[in-house]
């Protein structure tokens, strides 16, 4: 028999589930600036705040649902971490984007769109395990494919870190390493989203 905490989907989980879409929604924003030259960065970066902004307001809308529904699909506590989470990955690919713009960065190694391609990924994922939170036997593969995507990240990161100290000067180094911090950061808050399903799972159980 499924662990099925309630028989439909609550407007929280889909309200979790949105904001993990806006992420798959930044990652094709973000991928689109690194293609483009330096003078259409604007109007992608300001669609890039757009989708920051968008989580917020859903961020702040799954509060208030929370403080005015007498049942809430999930305790508080862990509703409000996963939004929490997911907020600041947005937070983190809003700023990867500011700082591509604001470095006039043209290029960037084939790494940051690796990184892009797992973080699509993971959000991708993460919609519907939001969706399918009171669904939880359906969310023990959920859990570990971000982990190993996370893995994948780092040993990504570690790599493009590497490659750049051994072929760029200093000051091109240090704006690519700006850039991919804030990528590998996203990653580590998408498994931070999965650790906290995974610790749903077991405490349900």
């Amino acid at each position: 028999m499924k662990l099925r905490l309630f028989p439909q989907e609550p407007a929280g989980l889909n309200l979790l589930s949105q904001m993990a879409h806006q992420i798959v929604l930044a990652s094709a924003t973000l991928a689109e600036i690194l293609g483009v030259p330096a003078a259409e960065h604007a109007k992608l970066v300001e669609d890039m705040h757009n989708h920051e902004a968008k989580s917020a307001e859903l961020h702040f809308a799954l509060l208030t649902h929370m403080r005015t529904s007498f049942v809430n699909p999930l305790p508080r506590e862990d509703m409000y971490a996963l939004s929490r989470y997911l907020n600041e990955a947005m937070e983190k690919m809003d700023a990867a984007a500011e700082l591509v713009a604001l470095y006039k960065l043209e290029r960037l190694p084939k790494r940051a769109a690796d990184q892009l391609e797992i973080i699509s990924r993971q959000a991708e994922l993460t919609v519907d395990a939001m969706r399918g939170l009171n669904n939880l036997d359906d969310l023990e593969d959920y859990w570990i494919e971000i982990l190993r995507l996370t893995k994948r990240a780092e040993r990504t990161h570690r790599v493009w870190v590497a490659d750049m100290i051994a072929d760029m000067k200093w000051a091109p180094y240090a704006r690519n390493r700006d850039i991919a911090n804030q990528l590998v950061e996203v990653t580590k808050d998408m498994r931070r989203i999965a650790t906290q399903v995974g610790s749903i799972i077991v405490k349900e159980s």
